[in-house]
């Protein structure tokens, strides 16, 4: 039960709900008992229609107060008096069964949906957590698949039946104390042949959990296809791929259908499975029990074994949802595994709860002896670079030379694996991660733009911007222009990832985001590389108005954008191979010089 631990953490949260739930289970199954008990009286009337009054009803400690007042009543009113209250008693304990199930009912249903509802949160929340690098391994379509289809899973086969797992099993201990009170004798054959009727449908759904995981690795495999041909459909029929790629897709499709065949084999398996053997322990029981009336004697009477038969019929049922449930949970527990697996990740990059707080950027970012490695492959070996305020500083090298890494340690995407960022002389480790962060302003090569409208784009890291802060910033990045030209102006939606505006619009506006958070320090990672000629231009100046009097850390692609840096880096393998003015390196005539001659000859 360890790896259902987590949902009984949620679950404990609603402990004085679950203890009513209880009370009202319990008492829902006490008067089921007491219905099926008063059949009892109620055949021995019919059974026995000569017999005195006091020899009438069979001598049953399940009910021995109320025959000693059902003997009062037929030597007082008669049989028929006696018929109607024991039907009157019917009506009542079953009316209250009833309501005791409705109540029980209505206190579990909140806390199932409470519960999944608190563990997407709390998923949701630890991928917010994780650092960029974690995803970097990950399939965007399998956390997509663990969001939701694993989530579904949980709350279906587990969180679903949890209710069952009380409810039943209580159900079955309160009828399986009236079967052993009334005849011990046949409970005996109960306590024998239940544990083989579990042995088998434990056989039966051993394989479910694993077969469970391979579906929903499959799921995410799907999920990842269709996100790639939803991001790459222009490529795709570009390139006559699509037989390709459906395919691929029909495979994993294939697959997937195949093995959540199999589950739904074997689950659906439980429910008649566990009917069968139920009937066959109820022959066994006819005949026993049948030998045991005919007999004579008081081990059991005719009543008795009808009160008993329909006791066992009742057990039945709760015994198919406990099998039911049983394999529910075992495909259940491989989305729990799959999920947990996220939530247990660790964030590697840890906020300091009670680190100093930043409140501005006044002398330098430093890079000290500074190294970074993921698993066993070294990005940055030894850097040591410092950055005075208001000046900028620009990253060129090969692709894979670790640019970005090295952008990434300032705002903490990543932790240093060796060495220390320090920003005014204080490790950045030691402030808190927020306010590191607030002093930052990114703008990636890829403009990362949300399904909203233009005004809340800019406005992400701005809450509680003015529509005139707004505009303001979009002026200084060359982006009001086209934004009035819009019909809807700053409130025009721009679709999924900015998809209704051109490439330099949604450069532009990330530019204008940047700019309205108005921070000290910037940090442009190849921001202009993936524009026309046009855009590039419209986008460099918007630049350029927004690193006056900032620190900038510039990722250049385009050697041309940055020949004013003040100071440029050349990185090569993760190691700083030169360093210098745009002149400087020019007559070192080493790496950068080749850089830049291949890009002219270009």
């Amino acid at each position: 039960m360890k790896k259902f631990s987590r949902i009984f953490k949620y679950i404990r949260r609603y402990s004085d709900k679950l203890t009513l739930y209880f009370v009202f289970t319990l008492l829902a199954t006490l008067f089921g008992v007491f219905s099926i008990a008063m059949l009892m009286p109620f055949f021995d009337l019919i059974f026995k229609p000569d017999q005195p009054a006091k020899q009438i009803l069979s001598d049953t400690k399940l009910l021995s107060v109320v025959n000693r007042y059902l003997v009062g009543v037929i030597q007082r009113d008669g049989r028929v008096a006696a018929l109607t209250i024991i039907c009157v008693f019917l009506i009542g304990s079953t009316l209250l069964k009833n309501l005791f199930l409705y109540l029980s009912n209505l206190l579990s249903a909140p806390i199932r949906s409470a519960v999944v509802t608190e563990m997407r949160k709390d998923l949701y929340n630890k991928i917010l957590e994780l650092p960029v690098g974690y995803f970097t391994e990950k399939r965007k379509g399998d956390i997509m698949s663990r969001m939701t289809n694993d989530i579904v899973e949980i709350e279906s086969s587990i969180v679903g039946t949890m209710e069952g797992l009380v409810k039943d099993p209580i159900t079955i201990i309160g009828y399986l104390i009236s079967l052993i009170i009334i005849s011990p004798v046949l409970s005996l054959f109960l306590l024998i042949l239940l544990p083989v009727t579990g042995f088998f449908i434990g056989r039966i759904s051993r394989k479910l959990k694993t077969q469970s995981q391979d579906a929903a690795v499959r799921l995410g495999e799907s999920l990842s296809i269709m996100d790639e041909t939803l991001g790459g459909l222009r490529v795709i029929k570009a390139f006559m791929a699509e037989k390709l790629l459906s395919t691929r897709f029909f495979a994993i499709n294939d697959d997937l259908f195949r093995i959540r065949k199999k589950m739904n084999a074997r689950r659906d398996l439980a429910s008649p499975l566990t009917e069968l053997l139920g009937v066959m322990v109820l022959c066994i029981i006819l005949y026993f029990g049948g030998r045991l009336v005919l007999a004579g004697g008081n081990t059991l009477t005719a009543s008795g074994l009808l009160a008993y038969i329909a006791s066992f019929g009742l057990l039945i049922n709760p015994a198919k949802n406990i099998s039911t449930s049983f394999f529910n949970i075992q495909r259940g527990a491989a989305a729990i595994e799959r999920v947990e697996e996220v939530l247990n990740a660790p964030v590697t990059v840890q906020d300091n709860l009670n680190g100093k707080q930043l409140p501005a950027f006044n002398d330098s970012i430093e890079l000290r002896n500074v190294s970074f490695a993921y698993d066993d492959a070294v990005i940055l070996k030894n850097i040591n670079l410092t950055i005075k305020k208001g000046k900028t500083v620009a990253l060129v090298g090969s692709s894979g030379a670790g640019k970005s890494t090295l952008a990434d340690l300032v705002p903490r995407f990543h932790d240093a694996t060796g060495g220390e960022v320090l920003i005014d002389g204080v490790n950045i480790k030691d402030y808190s991660l927020a306010s590191v962060r607030q002093h930052i302003s990114i703008v990636t090569q890829e403009p990362i733009l949300f399904n909203d409208t233009i005004a809340n784009n800019i406005s992400l890291g701005s809450p509680n911007a003015t529509k005139e802060d707004i505009i303001n910033a979009a002026t200084v990045a060359n982006a009001h222009k086209f934004i009035v030209q819009k019909e809807e102006g700053y409130d025009t939606n721009i679709g999924d990832r900015g998809s209704k505006l051109s490439g330099g619009e949604r450069q532009r506006l990330t530019i204008a985001r940047a700019v309205l958070k108005n921070p000290p320090i910037l940090i442009l990672d190849e921001a202009t590389s993936s524009l026309d000629t046009e855009s590039e231009r419209l986008v460099q100046d918007a630049i350029n108005n927004m690193m006056q009097n900032r620190t900038s850390i510039v990722i250049a692609h385009r050697l041309s954008t940055i020949r004013h840096a003040d100071e440029i880096i050349v990185l090569q393998k993760g190691e700083i191979v030169e360093r210098g003015t745009h002149e400087e390196l020019i007559a070192l005539e080493g790496f950068y010089k080749k850089l830049v001659n291949m890009q002219e000859v270009k």
